[in-house]
């Protein structure tokens, strides 16, 4: 069964060691890190399944999809 999930890559400024910071949204768990974004993603892609096994071990079926989705919002304050 194949999952859609957002994934979040932050680039981390070379004053704090350069790379990318990573992770989904919808599994906590689900982080890691690369020295580039491809490695990042191929982490990312590896910790996420390393998750959703875990917890399919643990709790006999896979968790639930939850959608999320993002949008800009303005407010005048």
């Amino acid at each position: 069964m194949e999952f859609t999930f957002t994934a979040v890559y932050e680039e981390v400024p070379e004053s704090e060691g350069g790379g990318y910071c990573a992770y989904v949204e919808e599994v906590p768990g689900a982080v890691t890190q690369g020295d580039t974004l491809d490695e990042a993603r191929e982490n990312l892609k590896e910790a996420l399944q390393l998750v959703l096994e875990a917890n399919r071990d643990l709790l006999g079926s896979p968790i639930p999809v939850r959608k999320f989705f993002r949008e800009k919002i303005s407010v005048n304050a």
